[in-house]
Order: structure tokens, then C-alpha cells, then sequence
């Protein structure tokens, strides 16, 4: 019985710094900006006021989706998408090993300019 539940404490221990180095997977036309939460939906992203979609999603580090009234006055590193009428739509709040993955746009621009691997998860500057 003791060898069993050191099998599955020393499982889980092997498990667990894995599954907190699981690279999220973020869409092509995601761009990187720092966004500040204000009372839903509004939002002030990259200094300018805008809304979130009526849709929206925000995700934490852990990948887990945030009722955005828990954020308000919270300014983060993130990656975003922006909808198709130009609200902010999809947000996921980065941790510190994703804010390092450089160079990643903070422009459409440079989003169509730079060629983007979605395996790695990584952007090449022209």
C-alpha cells in the first residue's frame, strides 16, 4: 500500500513542473500590449480607452478564463485579438516566460510583415 502511494506522489511530483511549462497555444493574429482593466467592459489598452467584445474572454496565466470584474485597476503584459467591429475580444494575461518571447507585433503592420511559426510559437522579423 506505502509503494503505491509513493508511486503516485512521486508521479504527480515528476507531473507537475511539466504541466506549468505547457506553451499556450496563441492564434497568428494575436499582437502583445499591456492592458489595464477599468469597470467591464471598459478597458484601456496600450493607454487607449476601448472596450471588450460582448463576447470577450480573458485568460490568466494558468490559461483559466477571469470574470473581468476580479481585474479592475489590474495593469498586465498581454496578448489580445481584436473582433471584427475593433473591440477587444480575446486576452490572455501572460506570465513572465511568455512576456521574454521576443520579437512578438504590437501592430497589424507587423503582424503581416513577419513571418510567424505557429509550432514554436514565434515571430521572424523580415
Amino acid at each position: 500500500m506505502y509503494r503505491c502511494l509513493i508511486a503516485v506522489v512521486a508521479a504527480a511530483t515528476i507531473a507537475a513542473p511539466a504541466l506549468a511549462q505547457v506553451q499556450r497555444p496563441f492564434p497568428q493574429n494575436a499582437l502583445r500590449g499591456t492592458i489595464t482593466f477599468g469597470q467591464p467592459p471598459v478597458v484601456a489598452l496600450n493607454g487607449q480607452v476601448t472596450q471588450l467584445s460582448p463576447g470577450a474572454r480573458v485568460r490568466d496565466g494558468n490559461n483559466m478564463v477571469v470574470m473581468t470584474g476580479q481585474l479592475i485597476n489590474l495593469k498586465v503584459v498581454v496578448n489580445y485579438t481584436i473582433d471584427a467591429s475593433g473591440q477587444v475580444h480575446n486576452v490572455w494575461i501572460l506570465r513572465p516566460e511568455e512576456v521574454k518571447m521576443r520579437p512578438w507585433p504590437v501592430t497589424t503592420a507587423q503582424a503581416q510583415a513577419w513571418a510567424f511559426d505557429p509550432a514554436a510559437q514565434t515571430w521572424t522579423k523580415p
